[in-house]
């Protein structure tokens, strides 16, 4: 039963993913991955929330939202694709506020999302 939680988040995640960077990218031109940057934080602030609400492992909204709908939405190997490309297309500055920026940004949403959560189930 348990794949079947996961499979269902996930079969939200990976549409809402793409249409969210395609819907970003189109609004906002830069070669900096925007809508990459985007579905990773809110996905990261969404685990965030999930964490402070103390809902983990089995429990059936983390295998829905955590485990499938966050693991579909967010995304590293596009963001590591394209960190790298922009550092071989001489977008080294580019690449390296995209490492630094994502894994700060993300983070702080995490944190935030754990906190707001702690604050309200106490």
């Amino acid at each position: 039963m348990t794949y079947l939680w996961v499979a269902l988040g996930a079969a939200i995640g990976a549409p809402l993913r793409y249409l969210t960077d395609r819907f970003v990218t189109v609004r906002v031109e830069s070669r900096f991955p925007v809508g990459t940057l985007v579905v990773n934080v809110a996905g990261s602030l969404i685990l965030g929330l999930l964490a402070g609400a103390g809902l983990a492992g089995d429990d059936p909204w983390q295998l829905v939202v955590g485990t499938g709908f966050c693991g579909a939405l967010t995304t590293y190997s596009t963001f590591a694709w394209e960190t790298v490309r922009l550092a071989a297309s001489g977008g080294r500055l580019l690449a390296a506020a995209n490492a630094v920026g994502s894994l700060v940004v993300g983070t702080g949403a995490a944190t935030a999302g754990f906190l707001v959560m702690d604050a309200v189930v106490r």
